[in-house]
């Protein structure tokens, strides 16, 4: 070998160790690009999709929507597709609308709810775990606390309608959002998804009997009953710890030419704390509120980390809700039959039009606390005179005034004179 070939070789050896070197210099880079825009990607994915996103929901009042029914009565719910914030915050909101003689099949739910009758009387069936059926009468402005397992029915033999609202904790149900309910009887029932012969030995009865059991009701959901079907006749001693009606209940705040408020926990209503929603075995709270015409609800926010789910029961208003760094995330003009959610620790308040507002919450504690900003007990009062001056950089003349103003209103505040 010449020396000519050495280099030659060693030349070719230096080459091909550079081009290797270069290629893995290449990679390297190629993977931390990918890497790069992988890490955008996924961070953009889950400020969409993540609870994150809900810094600026989108919070708009929406319309319950029909899902099933017929001539005995139907069945409406509020869309996590379009109301987002109920995906998000595992909260179910749905109405049932019962006509003369509508019966709602026996059934139970995958979710705790609070019930309240908006419209109507009629006649429910409670059956707790391991307990006796008891039978209710109900009428406008009940509250009912309906824990995990609970079986109901319901039934209105009166002409005027039956509408009964629901709202629940979803967390612990099959679909984020949405309450799924598992029927007893009826088309969509249980029966008809076991063999005869696992109906036949769980109930020890025979295959005629079965037969029956399984296509006699050809009916599902909501059925009409003939006129002279005769059901179970209520017992007022059954709505003891079941029921609470918002125009018997002693009020929790009542002020005069503004407004008024009964609050559902589990004091009034113990079996509420079980749902989860503020009343006992619901784990859910709950209030309601009347506020006068041209009356206003003092800004507050939930100071326990709670979430508040309204319903407009009546009438109309003005509500603009605050959240992160001041920004006003809603404005708008509220209506009967809307349904709307207020982020945690977000400020809400509200303005009644000439005709009065009416509403019904649920708050996702069982004994809710809320601290309002505004009135005799807002927060700003017990603020010392020195922070509020250094606070809102303004003389002590401009802090006394306003110190001085609302000192014996609480929560509601007449209209202007």
């Amino acid at each position: 070998m010449t020396s000519l070939d050495l280099i030659d070789g060693i030349v070719i050896v230096i080459n091909t160790i550079w081009k290797i070197k270069m290629e893995e210099r290449w990679e390297k880079k190629r993977r931390d690009l990918e890497d790069h825009y992988m890490f955008h990607y996924l961070f953009i994915l889950s400020s969409i999709f993540s609870p994150l996103s809900l810094i600026n929901p989108d919070l708009s009042p929406r319309l319950a929507k029909k899902l099933y029914g017929d001539h005995g009565g139907s069945y409406h719910a509020w869309c996590p597709n379009e109301l987002a914030m109920l995906r998000e915050e595992n909260i179910g909101a749905a109405k049932l609308a019962l006509e003369n003689d509508g019966f709602a099949l026996p059934r139970y739910s995958d979710s705790a709810k609070v019930a309240y009758v908006l419209q109507g009387t009629g006649v429910a069936g409670i059956v707790l775990p391991e307990s006796e059926e008891k039978v209710i009468a109900i009428k406008k402005g009940d509250a009912i606390a309906l824990p995990f397992g609970v079986i109901t029915w319901w039934y209105n033999k009166e002409d005027t309608k039956l509408v009964v609202l629901f709202l629940g904790d979803t967390s612990k149900g099959h679909k984020a959002g949405q309450f799924t309910d598992f029927f007893l009887t009826g088309t969509n029932g249980i029966f008809n998804g076991f063999t005869t012969e696992f109906v036949k030995r769980a109930w020890d009865v025979d295959d005629e009997t079965v037969k029956a059991l399984v296509g006699n009701q050809t009916g599902n959901d909501i059925v009409k009953l003939d006129a002279n079907v005769k059901m179970p006749e209520p017992k007022s001693e059954h709505r003891v710890g079941m029921a609470l009606n918002r125009e018997e209940a002693p009020l929790d705040t009542d002020i005069k030419d503004a407004g008024n408020v009964v609050v559902l926990n589990t004091k009034n209503l113990p079996l509420v704390g079980q749902v989860g929603l503020g009343v006992g075995q619901v784990g859910l709270g709950a209030d309601l509120v009347r506020l006068e015409g041209n009356a206003m609800c003092s800004p507050g926010f939930s100071c326990d980390s709670a979430l508040q789910v309204t319903y407009i029961v009546k009438g109309s208003g003005r509500l603009q809700v605050v959240g992160v760094d001041g920004e006003r995330v809603l404005e708008t003009i509220v209506k009967a039959d809307n349904l709307l959610i207020v982020p945690r620790f977000f400020v809400v308040s509200k303005i009644a039009d000439p005709d009065g507002l009416s509403w019904f919450s649920i708050i996702t504690t069982p004994n809710p606390v809320f601290t309002h900003l505004a009135g005799s007990i807002g927060a700003w009062k017990s603020l010392s005179t020195e922070v509020l001056q250094a606070s809102f950089n303004v003389n002590p003349e401009t802090e006394k005034l306003f110190r001085s103003k609302r000192t014996n209103d609480a929560i509601f505040f007449p209209p202007p004179k």
